[in-house]
């Protein structure tokens, strides 16, 4: 009892505002062993493992993959598909470190229908963020037409070819024993960099592009991998059980 009432506690400090990396725990999940991608769903053959990205000076579109170990990336031209994991979550705290390249576009797709975005937005001015600049949930999509959509409160971004990392606290949609929804999803609280971007964002549905048209209390991280350059490492997922 006293270390569910810790870890409680914990957990509560953490939602109030504390923007360190909650998965750092005995029970949160890696989706990358640094070595290779089994923890993913038949990966094409283009991404690939390496030691480290850097830009390249002659484009600062594409990467320069070093080989090794450590890091994964969407081969040389940012070309392949989506990527999506074998795990399934519903309720959870989640951890991705990014890369990007200069003027590139990916997205981290939390049950494989709600995208946050991930887009090289280097210098965009707060009060001209989008919901499809870096950190923004994206919009949704209908009859040729988006709608929905949170931009992120403030711009967190690095400069492309720099570390990056999302910290997300999610609470997954809820259904009835029918199968009927009774309540949305819901980012609780999401930090780019260790600032707090957005907090009670609701998601009525999939977002644009999802891995997944309808919704379930489960689903897997789906990336973003055709949109250009983009790599990643230390991904974590921490199972939670929210109210």
């Amino acid at each position: 009892m006293k270390s569910l009432l810790t870890c409680c506690s914990l957990l509560a400090l953490f939602i109030a505002g504390c923007a360190s990396d909650p998965t750092r725990s005995s029970d949160s999940i890696s989706l990358f062993n640094g070595q290779d991608l089994s923890q993913w769903r038949n990966p094409s053959p283009g991404w690939t493992v390496a030691e480290s990205v850097s830009l390249n000076p002659e484009n600062p579109h594409l990467f320069v993959i070093h080989p090794g170990t450590g890091v994964f990336v969407n081969g040389p031209t940012g070309e392949e598909r989506n990527l999506m994991a074998k795990l399934e979550h519903g309720d959870a705290a989640i951890h991705v470190e990014f890369n990007v390249s200069s003027n590139s576009n990916s997205g981290v797709y939390v049950q494989g229908r709600y995208e946050v975005q991930i887009l090289d937005s280097w210098g965009v001015p707060n009060d001209h963020l989008k919901y499809g600049d870096c950190g923004g949930i994206y919009q949704r999509w209908n009859n040729g037409k988006g709608y929905d959509g949170h931009a992120p409160r403030l711009n967190a971004s690095r400069r492309p070819g720099e570390w990056q990392s999302f910290d997300i606290i999610f609470r997954a949609p809820r259904f009835d024993d029918s199968g009927k929804k009774t309540e949305n999803g819901r980012f609780i609280k999401v930090w780019q960099n260790g600032k707090l971007i957005h907090e009670n964002a609701e998601v009525t549905g999939p977002t644009r592009s999802p891995g997944f048209e309808h919704e379930a209390a489960l689903g897997p991280i789906m990336l973003q991998g055709d949109h250009g350059p983009v790599a990643f490492r230390n991904l974590r997922i921490k199972p939670l059980h929210l109210e």
